[in-house]
């Protein structure tokens, strides 16, 4: 039974763009209208905006960039930092249920996310003296003195996927508040509300204006004229290796800084002597946290032998426990996809792995008290090949496919067979398999009895086809600056 709950404030009407401190519609006067997935009913509109509204935002963000917010000494910022903090985490059960309503996941799951939240905005506060000046020695002739510094690189410009935005801004806006630029965000036009929300927030707690600025928008208008911008300095890019293609080529104009995290077709690896108790619920769930909609899920499951029958078996009865439904009903571990164009995507995946491998469980959309929404079953394949379609391409959805294996040597090279190498798991008792194998798998991250798990003080990547660059750690702070050198003749 979904609880009642009473609707933000923020929710229904036509939402603007923030640009240069101000709310503005977009050029166009276009809008583009807000879909419930879990009802498939409007929660209002946001504006569609488009080259010119792009164009003031970075100029905006320049204008910031070379001002008053260049002059803020790095206490300064991490005052501000706190400041945000607290003003959204004071807000964060309403953002929650603006996330859950926009874009389908449970509420426990927006919900869970505060505490998270809290880490990621105290560790980029702690950031804000990376800017550093430092006396280099040097073997120059003469009497000379070398300094070098590392200085914010200007106007980034971010672009966030639908899967997560109440997670993804903070890759763009804490980073960019802690090194002094400035950023303009364009978030997915199927999940805009929370980030919009935030970014009230974010001028309440006294962010100056033109520091941040949000255009939503299709990717096609405004995500293609925020990458080819030449104001742009740096573009941070979460979403689909064709849109990075397309980003790295327009980034040529005036050489933006870039980095990238791409999909996955993430390996999950079961030993025989994995303790499955553990391992059969967190494989599960390292495939249909998020109804699958993130891009390190752990879709191919690798099995040894010994294991498999029981295994499958056993993921078979998990599966069907694993409860669908509205993101607001508290008992909902899996929501909706996001949309009907998603929907679409996995049902023909799983018309297609019907037809590769066998159906364990799931394959079937959700109708009934489901009607309106956008649900598909968590679904099992078995007696599958690592060459097969649903092996191989990235579904975003609910969808395992589990593949059996003989020993180590194999299990490592079917997970490396793969273009992508954003992040694998794998379950052992034995710490010597855990070692080998996790230095094995091509991949930024790599969990090892345990799926999913996050800190932003240690922060994640890709490799391959699954991008460059590195969320989160210094590294990830360092990235929006860069380094400058000064020989001074004392002589």
């Amino acid at each position: 039974m979904t609880t009642a709950y009473q609707l933000p404030a923020f929710i229904g009407g036509t939402k603007q763009n923030l640009i240069g401190g101000r709310w503005v519609s977009a050029a166009s006067g276009e809008t583009i209208d807000v879909i419930n997935p879990a009802t498939g009913s409007s929660l209002g509109a946001i504006a569609a905006g488009g080259a010119a509204d792009v164009d003031a935002a970075v100029r905006a963000a320049r204008t910031a960039f070379e001002g008053e917010w260049s002059r803020w000494t790095p206490h300064q910022r991490r005052k501000l930092l706190l400041k945000v903090h607290d003003v959204v985490l004071d807000h964060f059960d309403e953002l929650a249920l603006i996330e859950t309503l926009d874009m389908g996941a449970p509420l426990a799951r927006t919900s869970g996310l505060r505490e998270w939240t809290s880490q990621v905005l105290q560790f980029f506060a702690g950031q804000t003296g990376a800017a550093t000046v430092a006396t280099a020695p040097n073997s120059l002739p003469g009497d000379f003195l070398t300094l070098k510094s590392l200085e914010p690189v200007g106007v980034v410009g971010g672009i966030i996927p639908w899967n997560g935005p109440l997670i993804g801004l903070w890759w763009i806006f804490g980073p960019a508040l802690a090194t002094g630029c400035t950023a303009v965000l364009k978030p997915a036009e199927d999940a805009s509300l929370s980030v919009l929300r935030i970014a009230e927030l974010l001028t309440e707690a006294g962010v100056p204006d033109g520091v941040i600025n949000v255009v939503t928008g299709y990717g096609k208008d405004a995500g293609s004229a925020l990458a080819e911008h030449h104001g742009v300095d740096r573009i941070a890019f979460t979403g689909s290796v064709g849109t990075a293609r397309s980003i790295v080529r327009a980034s040529a104009g005036n050489m933006k800084r870039l980095q990238m995290e791409l999909g996955g077709k993430s390996p999950d690896i079961v030993f025989a002597d994995a303790d499955l108790d553990l391992a059969v619920p967190g494989a599960a769930m390292g495939v249909y946290t998020n109804s699958g909609q993130v891009c390190v899920a752990g879709t191919r499951i690798f099995v040894q032998r010994p294991v498999h029958d029981e295994f499958v078996e056993r993921l078979g009865e998990f599966t069907k426990t694993v409860r669908v439904g509205n993101g607001l009903d508290p008992e909902t571990q899996i929501g909706p996809l996001i949309s009907a164009r998603q929907l679409e995507r996995v049902q023909h995946y799983i018309e297609v792995g019907s037809g590769e491998a066998r159906l364990v469980a799931g394959g079937s959309r959700l109708t009934g008290d489901h009607a309106g929404g956008y649900y598909i079953e968590p679904t099992v394949f078995a007696g599958a090949t690592n060459d097969m379609t649903i092996a191989q391409e990235e579904i975003f959805g609910p969808v395992a496919t589990v593949i059996p294996f003989d020993d180590m040597d194999e299990a490592v090279r079917l997970a490396n067979a793969t273009p992508y190498g954003l992040a694998g798991g794998l379950w052992t008792r034995n710490v010597s398999t855990a070692h080998k194998v996790s230095r094995a798998i091509d991949a930024g991250t790599v969990w090892v009895n345990c799926y999913g798990v996050l800190d932003p003080a240690i922060g994640f990547g890709g490799t391959k086809m699954s991008g460059y660059g590195w969320k989160g750690a210094r590294e990830h702070v360092e990235s929006y600056l860069y380094p400058k050198a000064v020989y001074m003749n004392l002589g």
